[in-house]
């Protein structure tokens, strides 16, 4: 954890850099995404992945709405509230969230298991609702901040979606639209974030605690897998 201090603000170059440092703590690592990607993963456990993450996914727009009602910029929120369209949609056959109930069909689930959040595992819920509580309650910078794992996401979709492509052939390719949509928003919504960031947080302390936020949703994204790679006692009921 960084020591928020009053020394001399970072240049924009040093501040992104600290920003970028962060991809080291980036879930990619976890050791459940190493054998998703080496294809050792059981179907149980793709379901279960499939089904917690949707957890996130689903309060996703939560925590852009959270930040939207915590920005005084007008342009910003302009700009912002497509995250909650993508995410969202414009009818029920569109966006994120339909995506992942594709995903969740094309390895064996049914949309209202997805739907039904008894049936995600404690500590993802635990750690997904901290992230839209943070996002509620940090200055809104803070919480564009966080959003920043997005400058690490590409790379990392790009190979989870070959390894999937490659070594999980029961799955029905056409769930992989979400991950395929992602490599194109992304990393529009990394730059433009990452700009705001560097344009909002001249002074060291404002830099620190951005990259303190950062710190704080990579920290999520492995707390999330954690529970998800130990998994529950019971099988589950599809």
């Amino acid at each position: 954890m960084l020591t928020i201090t009053n020394q001399i603000p970072w240049t924009a170059a040093e501040f992104e850099a600290e920003l970028r440092k962060q991809h080291h703590r980036y879930h990619h690592l976890h050791p459940f995404h190493q054998r998703m990607n080496a294809g050792e993963l059981t179907k149980e456990e793709v379901q279960r992945w499939v089904i917690n993450r949707f957890y996130y996914q689903r309060n996703i727009p939560l925590k852009d709405a959270a930040i939207l009602s915590n920005c005084p910029d007008h342009e910003v929120r302009r700009h912002w509230i497509s995250r909650i369209i993508d995410h969202d949609g414009t009818t029920e056959a569109t966006g994120g969230i339909e995506a992942w109930l594709k995903l969740g069909e094309a390895v064996g689930l049914c949309k209202e298991h997805l739907l039904n959040d008894q049936n995600t595992l404690p500590g993802v819920r635990y750690a997904v609702d901290a992230y839209v509580n943070f996002c509620k309650t940090k200055p809104w910078i803070e919480s564009v901040a966080s959003s920043l794992t997005e400058l690490f996401g590409p790379d990392a979709i790009r190979t989870r979606l070959a390894a999937l492509e490659k070594h999980y052939l029961w799955i029905d390719p056409k769930g992989f639209d979400y991950f395929r949509t992602r490599l194109h928003q992304a990393p529009q919504d990394a730059r433009y974030a990452l700009n705001l960031v560097i344009s909002n947080c001249r002074t060291r302390d404002m830099q620190e605690r951005a990259v303190q936020a950062l710190i704080f949703k990579c920290d999520l994204l492995w707390s999330q897998l954690e529970a998800i790679e130990r998994g529950e006692t019971r099988p589950i009921n599809v």
